[in-house]
């Protein structure tokens, strides 16, 4: 399993996220996306029906239910009611009990120094645990591989 860290430098989450779920759906996947609380779910859930790119992010919350049938499925708990074998963490939020997943994306706030170093240790803690990890770093247009 690789886990990959994500460093926002550009957008936020809401703006960079729809991208990279649009890319998970293609791929005929399913994609958890754990939020450190409620009104980053919120936030979410208000900006993947917002995003003009991909036009349409089929997705649910606690809040719409019917779980099972998400194709990406927001929370701010450890739930994976969705079956999604891709997860996508915002800030760190959640466990790092990653066996049900195959890809896990951690995508951190470049512009803010405490998230970025709890990225940092994050990493560290990661990779002693033995993961596979890969760095990417927002660009002007799209992202650039590193580490």
């Amino acid at each position: 399993m690789e886990i990959g860290f994500y460093h926002l430098t550009r957008t936020p989450v809401e703006e960079a996220l729809p991208a990279l779920l649009g890319r998970t759906l293609d791929a005929g996947e399913r994609a958890l996306v754990r939020c450190p609380d409620t009104a980053s779910v919120t936030a979410l859930d208000k900006a993947l029906w917002a995003c003009r790119e991909p036009v349409w992010l089929p997705h649910g919350t606690a809040k719409t239910g019917h779980e099972a049938r998400q194709p990406i499925w927001l929370t701010s708990g450890e739930d994976c009611p969705n079956g999604a074998r891709f997860l996508f963490r915002v800030n760190g939020a959640g466990s790092e009990e990653f066996s049900e997943f195959v890809r896990v994306f951690d995508l951190f706030d470049g512009s803010d120094d405490q998230a970025v170093q709890m990225a940092r240790q994050r990493w560290v803690a990661l990779k002693a645990a033995g993961h596979t990890l890969v760095y990417w770093k927002q660009e002007a247009r799209g992202w650039k591989k590193s580490g």
